[in-house]
Formats: structure tokens, C-alpha cells, sequence
């Protein structure tokens, strides 16, 4: 009997799927479980709002230092740490016992996933071809929606069926046997994977890893404008994962079994739009062999289109026209993580890690501001569709920022060592 063997690079990317799906599932799982721990310890909205938020604080922090050290020490190993500190933090959020003990979980949970993203992106940069760049970063961060999608609909069925706490430790279960898994199949050099074939070394424009010193800030000015646009994507990113379940629990009156059903009918149309935004961008680079249509142009648009998709959400207070709304706005933008998750490699491929974790602290104050800001909204106004005006305006800003990215303009790096610049290998464009 023939055993169907996948390749060495299917196989990390993969694991890399599993990753993002399983980071939200830890994640976002909070926002349905919320339902439980808030009426236990008697939460205003803007205190639950606080709890949503908290992870975000470490998070923003070690975006850049998690990139840096991935760049620096490998993605294999940072992945290891990471995944065992977000693991252990994800079972302390089911002992909580109040508001500062659920806090403290999510800040713990904030300093064990900061650096997953940058790091991935950093294992990316010598795992995925150029051309599949788009389509790498969609797929998983299309995993990480999924997680989204099943979190709400998951912890609703484990709360019914023994209590909001055992979501957590089940998650962080889950957690744990990932990083086993990592540990098993990763290695730092492709060439140096026991089951990587000739064929697809040939794929990866492979060079081999250098010591890079940063160049700071020349690096963070070039990533700043890719900063302040994905910090406007973040926005609502957050708002929807932070509130979405509660918005069809309380602004329709659903029970929480239909509002779980709903929240994740909204986020699969985001699931759809990571896989979809991916292939697209790269497609447009193989026609056009022009990343700033593939990149810039394709963000800006997607940006317009979410803006104009959340315009019905204001004008009427209709089940179904909420549901078309907010699944069209979160298909849009999630259609523009894969060209935004690109940009890091396109712009400065050898210290990609660092560059995705500068670009990433732009969503993750987002991650900060939006659920608390959110929950203020709703606490002084009762109005749940309010806090997607600020949405709207942020993504009218992205769309016009979108073209100061420049992805075809590469970051000129900063070799650690003279010699070790005249390597003899041939950088590809």
C-alpha cells in the first residue's frame, strides 16, 4: 500500500496553519466565555472590554523584540517558548477568580503569543518561494479565522456542557500538543530538513542565513507608513473579534446558542477573504510582475470596499441586513492580510522577522484601544452599531495611506560582518 508522503514544505506550512488557527482559538475564546466570567464577577461591559484588551499590551511590546529575536535566534526556537508561555497562560485564565486574576492571565497570554506572527513570517522568508508569499500568509492567517469562526460555537457547546473555565484548559491542551509537534518537523535550513527534496530547494530562492545588524531607524521610517495602515485594519479586526458575539447576543436579543451560530457565519466570510486576498495578490504579481499593484493597489481597494459594506449597518437595524453587512466588511478586509503579511518579506527579506513584528504593533494598538474604546461606546450609549463609525473612518484613511507602503522598493540591510556580506550567493529581487 502506497503512503501518501507531503513535502517537507507543505508540512511546515501546515504546522504553521495550525498555529494561527490555535493563537486565536486562545485568543478570541474570551470574547463568548465572557458570557460566563462576566455575569460570575459582575463585569460592566467596559471592564470586560478591559479583560479583552489586556493581552494586547505585551503584545505590542514584543512585536519588534519577538521579530528581532527570531530574525536573530531562529523561528524554531522562539516558536518553542512562545507556545509553552501562551499554553500556560490560556490554563491560568480558567483558575481566575476575579477581574485582576483574569487580567494578568491575558497579559501573560499577551508576552507568549507577541512574537508568533513576526517569527512565523521570519520562517516563511526561507520556507515559501516568493511567488507564494501572498498565498502563505493568507492560508494562515485564513487558519487563524477559522479559529475564530469555531471559538465562539466551541466554547458555547464546552460552557453548556461543563462551564466556561474548562474552555480554557481544553485550548490550552491544545496548545501544548503544537508545540510538541514544532519541535519534531521544524528546522531552521530548509537544506538541512531530513525529508526536503532537491526539487524544492530549487523553489525557495534559498540563501543562507547571515547575522544582520538593524538598521533601527531607517528600518522602522521605511515600515511606518505599513505601520499606520494596518493599525487602521487592526481597528476593526478587533472590534469584531472583541465584540461580534456579544453584538448579536444583545442588540437582537438572541439566545446564546443563535448569536454564537451568527458570530461565526461572519467570521468564516473572513476565512474566505485570507484564502481568497492571498491568491489573488500573488496572481497579480506573476501577471504584472509589479508589486505595487500586487500589494499597495489591491490593500487600498479592499480597504474601500470594507468601508463601503459597513454603510448599510448604519441606515437600518435589520437581522439580515446586519449579517450581509458585517460579512461582506470582514471578507474585504481579511482580503488584505495576504498582500499586508507579504510586504515584511518584500521589503526587507533578511530581517523579515523584525519588519512584520514593527508592522504588527500596529494592529496590536489597535488590540488595545478598539475593545475598550468599544465597550465605553456601548456602556454610555447602549448603541452597538456606534463603534463601526470609527471603522469607517479609519479605513478611509488606510485606503489613501495604502499607496506610501512602496513594496517595490527594497530595505538595504546592514551585514553583522564585513566578510559575511560576500557570501558568494546571489540575492534574488
Amino acid at each position: 500500500m502506497r503512503v501518501l508522503r507531503l513535502r517537507a514544505t507543505t508540512v511546515v506550512l501546515l504546522m504553521l496553519c495550525l498555529m494561527y488557527f490555535i493563537t486565536y482559538l486562545d485568543r478570541v475564546n474570551v470574547s463568548t466565555a465572557a458570557v460566563g466570567f462576566g455575569k460570575e464577577f459582575n463585569l460592566s461591559k467596559t471592564e470586560v472590554g478591559l479583560v479583552f484588551s489586556a493581552f494586547a499590551y505585551p503584545y505590542l511590546v514584543f512585536q519588534i523584540i519577538g521579530g528581532w529575536v527570531s530574525d536573530r535566534f531562529g523561528a524554531r526556537r522562539t516558536l518553542i517558548w512562545c507556545g509553552l508561555l501562551w499554553a500556560v497562560a490560556t490554563i491560568l485564565t480558567g483558575f481566575a477568580g476575579g477581574l485582576v486574576s483574569l487580567l494578568l492571565a491575558r497579559l501573560l497570554l499577551g508576552f507568549g503569543e507577541g512574537a508568533t506572527f513576526p517569527a512565523a513570517t521570519s520562517a516563511m522568508s526561507r520556507w515559501v518561494a516568493k511567488e507564494n508569499r501572498g498565498f502563505a500568509q493568507g492560508i494562515t492567517h485564513a487558519f487563524s479565522r477559522i479559529g475564530n469562526a469555531v471559538a465562539p460555537a466551541a466554547v458555547v457547546w464546552i460552557m453548556a456542557t461543563h462551564g466556561w473555565r474548562e474552555s480554557f484548559y481544553i485550548c490550552g491542551a491544545i496548545s501544548l500538543a503544537w508545540v510538541v509537534g514544532w519541535a519534531f518537523v521544524f528546522t531552521e535550513d530548509p537544506a538541512k530538513h531530513p525529508r526536503i527534496t532537491p526539487q524544492e530547494l530549487e523553489t525557495l530562492s534559498h540563501v543562507k542565513k547571515k547575522n544582520v545588524t538593524v538598521a533601527w531607524g531607517p528600518l522602522f521610517k521605511r515600515m511606518l507608513p505599513v505601520t499606520i495602515v494596518y493599525f487602521c485594519y487592526g481597528w476593526t479586526l478587533w472590534l469584531f473579534l472583541s465584540w461580534i458575539p456579544q453584538y448579536f447576543l444583545h442588540s437582537y436579543d438572541m439566545d446564546i446558542k443563535k448569536s454564537a451560530l451568527f458570530a461565526s457565519s461572519v467570521f468564516f466570510a473572513g476565512v474566505v477573504g485570507d484564502t481568497l486576498g492571498g491568491i489573488v495578490s500573488d496572481r497579480i504579481l506573476k501577471r504584472t510582475n509589479n508589486l505595487k499593484k500586487a500589494r499597495s493597489y489591491m490593500v487600498s481597494i479592499c480597504m474601500l470596499l470594507t468601508l463601503l459594506s459597513l454603510i448599510p449597518l448604519m441606515m437600518t437595524h435589520n437581522i439580515v441586513v446586519s449579517i450581509l453587512s458585517l460579512s461582506a466588511g470582514f471578507f474585504f478586509a481579511e482580503m488584505t492580510i495576504g498582500p499586508m503579511w507579504a510586504l515584511p518579506m518584500d521589503i526587507a527579506p533578511d530581517c523579515a522577522g523584525t519588519a512584520s513584528g514593527m508592522m504588527n504593533t500596529g494592529s496590536a494598538l489597535a488590540a488595545i484601544l478598539s475593545p475598550v474604546v468599544s465597550g465605553y461606546l456601548i456602556d454610555r450609549t447602549g448603541s452597538w452599531e456606534l463603534p463601526f463609525v470609527g471603522s469607517m473612518i479609519l479605513m478611509g484613511i488606510g485606503v489613501v495611506l495604502a499607496f506610501r507602503m512602496q513594496p517595490e522598493s527594497k530595505f538595504k540591510h546592514v551585514p553583522a560582518m564585513p566578510e559575511e556580506a560576500d557570501t558568494g550567493v546571489k540575492h534574488h529581487a
